[in-house]
């Protein structure tokens, strides 16, 4: 484990140094292949411990995503257009397209000098917290529908996790929202301190969250749940909670 650990930290560097992507790309599956999810997360979780920036991981996270991609693609193509769980699946890709536009803005706050810099990257910013923020009723259906049959089901490690992860990410997003509107309260300084401090954590954190509930969580979901009657009845229930502002159309 701790060889594989070392490769790992090597193959990062390479990603990040963009050497021959696609050839580093490939020693990367070949690694990641011997490795079990579990084990994937532990050697990430102590290559962050070891000083590697959590950030830095996203050279990683891309190839397992490739190496997932047509699984996912072969889990959407089998659900009908308003499945539950498509429907989960088409917000993370609008959720995902929020942290893109955050992490961009927070590079962008981080090279100023002072805020009057730029008159709307404040707004921008708030607007995008506000964004992202909205994704709470995704999170309510699948605490409030999802999670309890899974748990029916047996399946309660998984929903656990999940629960723990939503409740952490959403007190950082609420402060996100909370300091973008008091840009003129806080000394510029802090204030960058503290929006990249927000901003690489849920960017980061949200992108492993819904890296998992789409391989791992919905996956186990869709196999477990074989009752279509109950994805009906599931979809209702979720109708009645309601959807984001960014929800594709059903």
């Amino acid at each position: 484990m701790e060889n594989k650990i070392d490769k790992l930290a090597d193959i990062l560097k390479r990603l990040n140094n963009n050497e021959d992507p696609d050839s580093v790309k490939n020693e990367a599956k070949e690694l990641i292949e011997d490795l079990t999810a579990e084990e994937l997360s532990l050697a990430e979780q102590k290559l962050i411990d070891e000083g590697i920036e959590a950030e830095e991981l996203r050279g990683l996270c891309s190839v397992h995503i490739e190496m997932l991609e047509g699984q996912l693609n072969g889990l959407k193509a089998s659900l009908p257009h308003d499945h539950v769980l498509n429907t989960f699946i088409e917000e993370h890709d609008e959720i995902l397209k929020l942290l893109d536009r955050l992490e961009q803005l927070n590079a962008k706050i981080q090279k100023m000098k002072s805020s009057e810099e730029s008159a709307t990257i404040f707004s921008d910013l708030k607007n995008t917290a506000e964004d992202i923020l909205n994704a709470e009723k995704h999170h309510k259906r699948e605490e409030d529908v999802l999670f309890p049959e899974m748990e029916k089901l047996g399946i309660t490690g998984p929903t656990r996790i999940m629960r723990l992860e939503h409740d952490e990410i959403r007190l950082r997003k609420r402060k996100l929202v909370e300091l973008a509107n008091n840009i003129g309260y806080i000394h510029f300084i802090d204030f960058k301190n503290r929006v990249n401090e927000l901003s690489n954590y849920i960017v980061f954190n949200m992108r492993d969250h819904i890296f998992k509930e789409n391989y791992i969580l919905y996956p186990t979901a869709y196999e477990a749940i074989a009752d279509d009657n109950l994805w009906s009845d599931m979809k209702k229930r979720c109708d009645e909670i309601g959807y984001c502002p960014f929800t594709p159309l059903k």
